[in-house]
């Protein structure tokens, strides 16, 4: 990836449509569940989603090996996909999107409120 690519966000959204476009071949019913898991993944993004790319990835090929093997997708994921997805990400201490913005917003403030007092 060159530089230009990194600025514009270009691979990322050449990425996306490829995504896009295996999702497109699975099943009805893995293609919904597809769609939970990008809804359950993107908030454990950074501001670009960059970081998501490659478990993104891996859980598309896994729905696709899982539809080539005609496994369910209660075999393949269990019951949980929220628990799935968090598992992917990192587990229950994956800090999400919100967590970063609200301890910055937390510095941010502790800086003004201590310029403020001394």
């Amino acid at each position: 990836m060159n530089f230009w690519e990194r600025v514009t966000g270009s691979d990322l959204t050449r990425e996306w449509k490829a995504f896009e476009a295996r999702a497109a071949a699975l099943p009805d019913d893995y293609q919904a569940v597809w769609e939970q898991i990008k809804a359950h993944l993107l908030p454990h993004g950074d501001f670009t989603g960059r970081n998501l790319t490659p478990i993104l990835d891996a859980a598309l090929a896994l729905l696709e090996e899982a539809a080539a093997d005609e496994q369910s997708l209660d075999e393949v994921l269990g019951d949980d996909i929220r628990g799935f997805c968090t598992a992917l990400a990192g587990g229950e201490e994956a800090r999400t999107y919100r967590d970063r913005w609200r301890e910055q917003l937390n510095r941010n403030v502790a800086r003004k409120l201590n310029r403020l007092g001394g």
